[in-house]
């Protein structure tokens, strides 16, 4: 089963829909305990940094997402979620991210409009990705973001796609079985089905 973490921030039910349209046995999850019995877990998130940040930890959620790292469980961190795996964020500097991958999330550069909300193409970089795989060059997917990951050395190597938006904006990483993406899968159409089904084939794989 692979849990959708639901610790009461955003609408949840679209990447429990995708998921499940994908073939994933899927289900939201409030409950730690639940969430810890799972094979892979799924962090979504909109909003503000620090809002999220206390909404997980307030949840005991927190735990969860730190075992399942532990454990080498597949593992999505979605959007704002995604950002919540590094060590914090200027957007909120009094708050903690969980520290997964390191670095800082940064306001995105350049003279653009913030939110970037549109349709973007994610560049491949040179780093390889199993979660690219079957995706093409530049597939489309849906950004709606103002902030996003800045590239240190300790993590580029885990940098697999990047967007173009003022600037080389990193819209994906990978550490192994830890996905991250800065765009919306469930709402990219193909491509973003696609990248959900390859992470429930990971999962499959996982599992043995």
């Amino acid at each position: 089963m692979i849990a959708v973490l639901d610790y009461g921030i955003g609408n949840l039910r679209s990447a429990e829909k995708a998921l499940a349209h994908v073939g994933a046995e899927v289900a939201l999850v409030s409950d730690p305990e639940e969430a810890e019995r799972a094979e892979a877990v799924v962090l979504p998130g909109v909003g503000a940094f620090g809002a999220c940040a206390e909404a997980l930890v307030a949840s005991g959620l927190d735990r969860t997402c730190r075992l399942a790292f532990e454990r080498g469980l597949p593992f999505l961190g979605i959007c704002v979620g995604f950002q919540l795996l590094f060590e914090g964020s200027e957007e909120d500097p009094g708050a903690l991210g969980l520290g997964l991958v390191p670095g800082q999330v940064r306001r995105v550069r350049g003279e653009v409009k913030l939110p970037q909300m549109q349709w973007n193409r994610l560049e491949r970089t040179a780093s390889p990705s199993v979660m690219l795989e079957g995706l093409g060059e530049a597939p489309w997917f849906y950004f709606v973001h103002s902030f996003a990951p800045e590239v240190i050395p300790e993590n580029e190597k885990l940098v697999v796609g990047t967007c173009d938006y003022g600037e080389g904006v990193v819209g994906a990483i990978e550490a192994g079985p830890l996905w991250g993406v800065q765009f919306h899968p469930e709402k990219s159409g193909h491509s973003g089905l696609e990248l959900l089904g390859g992470f429930v084939a990971a999962v499959a794989r996982a599992r043995g």
